[in-house]
């Protein structure tokens, strides 16, 4: 009955008016070089810098993370229907697709990949869209370009280019807890080359827990316990475009971080743990090259590197370092990470052959992690991954177009090193997976869609080789996760100035890595045990209501199954999701914005299910003069008192104020 309620409120919400909706169309241009798209642009120049209609892919604009005040990609992909936010035990960010989490849908920056090699994770708290333009999810269905591991899709973080001779942005913030910000982006495209470059700093000292919170021994309320945090990000990219169809450009990026973990309100789960650095540097290269009228050569070359360090202590006064027992991170209290990625991708495309748009493309990749106790180095790994892919569009009638792709990988575990617990050096592993999606646009209509997926995700280095604080047995012998993926769909404006989007999907996981208790001395080991079906529901609706309203908003309802193990429960993900927002404008310098999510319960653990929750968001903007804009706002409207993960309350009401100035 208390299912059945939710989710009649949350029908209830869109039938008041708040239409389903969806992101709208991106017309602003982007950074071609950085998407990724199933459906190649043509070598034309008109096209060149713009963000097709013709993409499947979810898309997060430049002007909703500034219109919904989404400061970092996390709360950014929550405007999305199929996106649900979490936390993981260290209170980082996480983020789900379709049931689906960061090392299933993996990261990536114009197309490079992003993330921590040794776990597969990424903090999106860290990542912030200061520099972005514009945000793709491919759901299920994605470009074979992607490489793999994108075994439920793959999120694609595209940059910023120039397109005038100086335009740029600054924006100066001031919010609850006493955060403070700014951002500011440059930029200048003088035809034969252009440079991009943008610094952002935000530091907080706290935020701020709801009214309603009760307290427990290890959290009071009021101003979240070690809940600081300072990240600072600088980009750079400098670009050639020589001609009409060629490019290349060198891009840079750094961010450096601090923070600190809040420990659990559960006092048998609290960690006393500060992270004093968490900090990425990354320098890529990506180039087009036109080979004649029918082919191009399309290049990716990247070095990163992710450096962290966690401490741990004894209690919540954060002075004594804790160094041995439960919840210590190493001998000393210390545990300091040294990963690194390295790789590249060349691509072929060609347009030789009628109604043909052939690419085959081939990518290689090493990841190294190294970790300490600041006393000895305790461990090493190092992985390389090859893949071999090639992907056919074949326009079969007007406004009728199949997709193929096939894909061949092999995992080689070049190094594996532990001081204590030798293990041993695993096989090598392969994989081959194909895909099909056929694509019907119809005049006035829009884009029906059917597409078949099959992925696969290779473990990762903590998957085969960790010891989990002394509390599992490594397992060098995982195998890749494999899963088939369907979906029927729509996209298209089915009125004039309305934006829609319907998708039913289904998504059969095997060989899912799993955690199975008691193999040895009490202790667990990861194995491929899992089978999961996984079915469900987009729908959005966004339309303009008379001169000075919009409305809109997404549903989504999903349903995981774990066929492998009924009695074991799937955590982290509701099964029902809605966003609604309305827009008003009275006149040409005023907007209000209300932003409603509802999310339903979800299983937190096998024994305890948290809440679900409603939440209201309030932004009032003036544009003072022209493009200075003064905002204000409130976060959690109604001060709700609800947690994305056991033991992590969010934050209650918050008020921050901006100034944004583009020129």
């Amino acid at each position: 009955m208390g299912r059945q309620r939710s989710l009649d409120q949350a029908v209830g919400l869109a039938l008041l008016g708040l239409a389903l909706g969806v992101q709208a169309d991106t017309g602003i241009p982007v950074y071609e070089l950085g998407t990724v798209s199933v459906t190649a642009s043509s070598f034309e120049t008109e096209e060149l810098g713009e963000l097709g209609d013709d993409q499947v892919a979810s898309v997060v604009t430049l002007e909703e993370m500034e219109r919904y005040n989404r400061n970092d990609v996390g709360d950014a992909l929550d405007l999305l229907s199929g996106v649900t936010l979490s936390n993981n035990s260290r209170n980082e960010k996480m983020v789900y697709v379709r049931g689906f989490d960061v090392r299933q849908v993996p990261l990536f920056i114009d197309g490079i990949p992003v993330y921590v090699p040794y776990d597969g994770y990424i903090d999106f708290n860290r990542f912030t869209t200061a520099d972005l333009s514009a945000i793709q999810v491919a759901k299920g269905f994605s470009s074979v370009a992607y490489g793999t591991n994108a075994l439920g899709g793959a999120i694609n973080l595209i940059t910023r280019k120039p397109q005038e001779a100086l335009e740029g942005d600054v924006t100066l913030g001031y919010a609850d807890g006493n955060e403070r910000s700014a951002k500011i982006n440059v930029g200048s495209n003088q035809g034969a080359w252009y440079v991009q470059a943008g610094a952002s700093w935000l530091d907080s000292d706290y935020f701020r827990l709801s009214s309603d919170f009760d307290a427990t021994a290890t959290e009071h309320g009021g101003e979240r316990d070690n809940s600081y945090r300072s990240d600072e990000k600088v980009s750079l990219k400098v670009g050639l475009t020589p001609n009409a169809t060629d490019e290349y450009a060198l891009s840079y990026y750094r961010q450096r971080g601090e923070k600190g973990q809040p420990p659990s309100t559960d006092p048998d789960s609290a960690r006393y743990w500060q992270w004093p650095y968490w900090d990425s540097e990354s320098l890529y290269f990506i180039s087009r090259t036109a080979l004649g009228d029918k082919e191009a050569i399309k290049l990716r070359l990247y070095q990163a590197e992710y450096d962290n360090e966690v401490r741990s202590y004894t209690d919540d006064t954060y002075s004594t370092l804790k160094t041995s027992g439960r919840g210590s991170v190493g001998s000393a209290g210390r545990s300091i990470y040294d990963d690194r990625i390295r790789g590249g991708s060349i691509e072929l495309e060609s347009r030789r052959f009628d109604r043909h748009n052939l690419r085959l493309m081939a990518q290689l990749k090493q990841d190294e992690h190294e970790a300490d106790d600041t006393i000895q180095t305790t461990e090493r790994f190092e992985d390389t991954l090859i893949t071999w892919s090639a992907e056919d569009n074949i326009r079969l009638a007007k406004g009728l177009t199949l997709s193929l792709g096939v894909a061949y990988s092999e995992l080689e575990a070049d190094k594996v090193y532990k001081a204590s617990d030798a293990v041993p050096k695993p096989d090598d592993q392969s994989a081959t997976n194909g895909q099909i999606g056929l694509f019907w646009d119809v005049e006035d209509v829009g884009r029906l869609y059917a597409t078949v997926a099959g992925k696969t995700r290779f473990p990762t280095l903590k998957d085969r080789y960790s010891l989990r604080l002394g509390n599992a047995i490594p397992n060098p012998d995982l195998e890749a996760e494999q899963s088939i993926n369907y979906e029927l769909g729509y996209k298209g404006e089915p009125w004039p100035g309305a934006r829609a989007e319907a998708a039913v999907f289904l998504s059969d996981v095997t060989d899912l890595i799993q955690q199975v208790d008691d193999v040895e001395d009490d202790k667990y080991q990861m194995q491929n045990v899992g089978e999961v079906r996984i079915t469900g529901l987009e729908l959005g609706l966004a339309a303009p209501v008379g001169r000075h309203w919009e409305l809109g908003g997404n549903l989504t309802l999903l349903d995981r199954e774990n066929r492998s193990d009924p009695d074991t429960r799937l955590t982290g993900v509701p099964e029902r999701k809605l966003n609604a927002h309305a827009l008003y404008r009275p006149t040409d310098r005023w907007e209000a914005v209300l932003y409603l999510e509802y999310e339903d319960e979800r299983w937190a653990s096998q024994t305890e299910k948290l809440d679900s929750f409603v939440t209201a968001d309030f932004k009032l903007a003036y544009e003072a003069v022209s493009n200075l804009v003064i905002e204000a706002g409130l976060t959690n409207l109604a001060d709700a008192d609800y947690e994305l993960a056991d033991g992590f309350p969010s934050p209650g009401r918050m008020w921050f104020v901006n100034t944004r100035y583009s020129f």
